[in-house]
């Protein structure tokens, strides 16, 4: 069984302590490194390509939107985890645009932090049980939600890509999954956001709790 090679940002050393504790004792993970700081997390990560990166949203030298952003270019198959104490939409809206695949609340249940990482590793997104309606709620109040009278109906290869999109996945893999060109995914990707009126990630992430999509999946 190949196991998950994770990797800690977290500037509170009791905290790293615990959650490398908690991680090491499950049976397909390994925290493979650490660091208390923003930039040491982007410098180790670089050079250790972790497969999940569990980073705290607030932390010295690099906060971690900077830290997720800057980890992904230079690890672009790792996913990054936030991990917090803040509950506010805006702070997920962040680091979903900065590409985090997740977002987990401190002050929730050890298993949910374990749910967390088993769901990214397979390419899907994860926000605490806890948050999700503080998200469709944002959603909705931005007017993202199109009323179903008046939203032109995607065909059923724009809907397969939008929703492996919102899954997490790349243009190149959906191409491979669906078999067909990358330029025809990002084709479909483009239409399907149109006729929606998405215009960014968390848009799609957003648009896809409503439907149920990344529940179900």
């Amino acid at each position: 069984m190949t196991r998950l090679r994770i990797f800690l940002a977290e500037d509170h050393v009791m905290v790293r302590e615990g959650l490398k504790a908690l991680i090491n004792a499950q049976s397909d993970m390994d925290v493979i490194g650490e660091a208390g700081d923003g930039q040491a997390a982007v410098q180790q990560a670089k050079e250790l390509q972790p497969d999940i990166v569990i980073i705290d949203v607030s932390m010295p030298r690099m906060n971690g939107q900077q830290a997720t952003s800057k980890i992904l270019k230079v690890c672009p198959q790792v996913k990054v985890l936030a991990l917090t104490r803040h509950t506010d939409s805006g702070f997920i809206q962040q680091l979903f645009r900065a590409g985090a695949s997740g977002y987990v609340l401190k002050q929730s249940a050890s298993s949910q932090l374990i749910d967390a990482i088993h769901t990214i590793a397979t390419g899907n997104h994860y926000i605490d049980p806890a948050i999700t309606g503080k998200v469709i709620n944002s959603y909705t109040n931005r007017q993202i939600k199109l009323d179903a009278g008046s939203q032109t109906p995607l065909s059923e290869r724009e809907e397969e890509v939008i929703k492996m999109v919102a899954w997490g996945y790349s243009n190149k893999e959906i191409a491979a999954r669906l078999g067909i060109s990358i330029k025809t995914v990002e084709a479909h990707k483009a239409n399907a956001m149109k006729k929606l009126d998405l215009r960014s990630r968390i848009d799609v992430v957003r648009y896809a709790l409503l439907q149920g999509w990344l529940i179900d999946n």
